[in-house]
């Protein structure tokens, strides 16, 4: 068959030959498998995207795993068409921006009401924000409830409620409010088919009990424009949430443009914390990792597998190197469980 994995009998100047190019064979082999599983591991370890779309990614977020605050994990995901949407318990959320100066991301809801909708108030379900996050529902938001139930729900003008019943006023859903009498970017009212009363929950279990009794809801918030009070705040759909920033000693110096200006970052096995340089990661900063030759290689997302996979051919061809070596010569054409290479 002229195969390397034909002959069943050999020589003895033959063995050797064979034996001296099987070694070299797999040397080659190992040699590629090692290069090219550093190579890739190298490049994946400074791979943390700094955008989705036009939206920037920044400390603490990140969309790959091992980027950004643990806190955040796995928290925003970034689409095959470069949409970035914010993960929930009540599910995934176009996000419209992050203000990382101010902290809080703006979120849209597709099942919430809109303009476009006018009477036709379609069911929707309450948005919801996991409660041991470090994100909160920021006071600039408001809700508004449509057709709600004046069996079950108090519906009158805070203040003539407030004024009669202090105590029961945080229960009320305000029918007089500035918003429901100037819907944003809607006409400047539902016709009068349609009732509407502005209400903020306390938690989420309030805004659920709310829609059991309201045929459907929409949140708006106040957006801060760069004029003079009393103008300096429009009211736009959406949901804000604000953020926290956690910075530790060590996130700091890894950020320090004179110490090699890294990215913080963490290790995706045991969560501990890494700052992320162009030539690998390391557990302080760039510049000491480097001269320390602390470098740790392979915690980004996707290289994880790799890791595995390399490793385990990489440690898989030494072993089979030893053991040829250990009992050289070898028939090369017989296959059988002591030699075969696959």
């Amino acid at each position: 068959m002229g195969s390397l994995f034909s002959y069943r009998t050999i020589s003895e100047s033959g063995s050797s030959s064979c034996f001296c190019a099987s070694y070299s064979l797999l040397y080659i082999i190992v040699s590629l498998l090692t290069l090219s599983f550093f190579n890739f591991i190298t490049a994946q370890s400074s791979h943390c995207r700094t955008s989705c779309g036009n939206i920037p990614i920044h400390y603490p977020f990140g969309i790959d795993d091992g980027c950004g605050s643990l806190y955040y994990r796995h928290i925003l995901v970034c689409s095959d068409v470069d949409k970035l949407e914010l993960r929930t318990p009540s599910g995934r959320y176009p996000v419209r921006s992050i203000n990382y100066a101010e902290s809080h991301i703006v979120v849209t809801d597709p099942f919430m009401w809109n303009c476009h909708d006018g009477d036709d108030f379609r069911p929707t379900r309450p948005f919801s924000l996991d409660t041991s996050t470090h994100f909160t529902l920021a006071p600039q938001n408001e809700y508004l409830f449509f057709n709600c139930s004046e069996n079950d729900v108090i519906i009158e003008p805070k203040p003539s409620f407030c004024e009669r019943f202090p105590d029961r006023c945080d229960s009320s859903c305000d029918s007089a409010s500035y918003l429901c009498r100037h819907l944003p970017g809607c006409p400047p009212a539902l016709g009068g088919r349609s009732s509407c009363c502005s209400y903020y929950p306390k938690a989420t279990g309030s805004l659920r009990l709310m829609l059991q009794y309201c045929t459907s809801y929409t949140s708006v918030y106040w957006r801060t424009v760069g004029v003079a009070p009393p103008f300096d705040q429009i009211p736009e759909y959406g949901v804000r949430i604000d953020f926290d920033i956690p910075v530790t000693t060590r996130c700091l110096q890894c950020l320090d443009n004179s110490r090699g200006g890294g990215t913080c970052g963490f290790d995706v096995g045991s969560q501990s914390f890494l700052c992320l340089c162009e030539k690998g990661n390391v557990t302080t900063y760039c510049t000491d990792g480097v001269s320390g030759h602390k470098i740790r290689i392979g915690v980004i997302a996707g290289t994880t597998a790799v890791s595995v996979t390399g490793a385990i051919g990489v440690g898989a061809g030494i072993w089979y190197l030893r053991k040829v070596r250990a009992k050289a010569p070898v028939t090369c054409g017989v296959q059988s469980n002591e030699n075969r290479l696959f």
